[in-house]
């Protein structure tokens, strides 16, 4: 929750984060497959039950000052998320594991806690985008790549997703024509560079997903001023 709570102090409009399920079911919020990187314990998420999660220190890894940090259920992070002006984008990691029953489990939390129409749903993993445009043709949907398939706007239109969430070194003069020519939404990550926030900012870029949030608010701040 820490990294949460400061991207809020930092303004930023959004928050981007990883959603997958555990052993029994529970969808917590964390990035990789396994908790072996960013925690004292090991195994991976899916092979884990929340409470075995919940016994691991999420934070001491990056710092002392974070230590005993927690992996938290996405439960949590919406109760905590729904009272800010935040948007929200979660992305669901099924591209290296299923999850089946991922789609239906976020939705209904989003759902129970109003956050629907505040809320983004991403995925390297066409069939979950897909999986998502037929439980809910109107939630906003992204279909994450980090190269650039053959017949994309083909791709877009048959999974229902409605925007397009290029890594930002595919961001181009030509991508960003497709995308107008398509009327597709542009949400670029994940973008940290100084240079490369800039290039996102000249493109017009409907969205820019990065980890350093004071620094691309700074850089628009002075790009919209010049």
């Amino acid at each position: 929750m820490a990294a949460f709570r400061l991207a809020e102090l930092m303004q930023a409009d959004g928050i981007e984060t990883d959603v997958q399920l555990t052993k029994d079911q529970v969808p917590v919020i964390i990035h990789d497959e396994s908790i072996n990187r960013t925690t004292n314990k090991r195994g991976l998420v899916r092979k884990l039950t929340y409470e075995e999660l919940c016994q691991a220190d999420a934070g001491a890894w990056f710092s002392r000052d974070y230590a005993g940090e927690k992996i938290i259920s996405l439960d949590m992070f919406l109760q905590w998320i729904k009272k800010t002006p935040m948007l929200l984008n979660l992305e669901l990691k099924t591209n290296k594991y299923p999850y089946p029953g991922i789609e239906e489990i976020v939705l209904q939390h989003l759902w129970n806690h109003g956050m629907r129409d505040r809320t983004t749903i991403s995925s390297f993993h066409a069939d979950t985008i897909r999986r998502i445009s037929d439980l809910d043709g109107d939630i906003d949907t992204g279909f994450l790549t980090s190269r650039r398939p053959r017949q994309l706007f083909s791709l877009l239109e048959a999974i229902g997703a409605k925007a397009l969430h290029p890594k930002y070194r595919l961001l181009n003069r030509k991508l960003i024509q497709d995308c107008e020519q398509h009327h597709v939404p542009i949400r670029v990550y994940t973008v940290n560079q100084p240079v490369y926030i800039l290039r996102a900012l000249e493109a017009n870029c409907d969205v820019i997903i990065s980890d350093v949030p004071d620094r691309a608010l700074e850089l628009q701040k002075g790009y919209i001023t010049s």
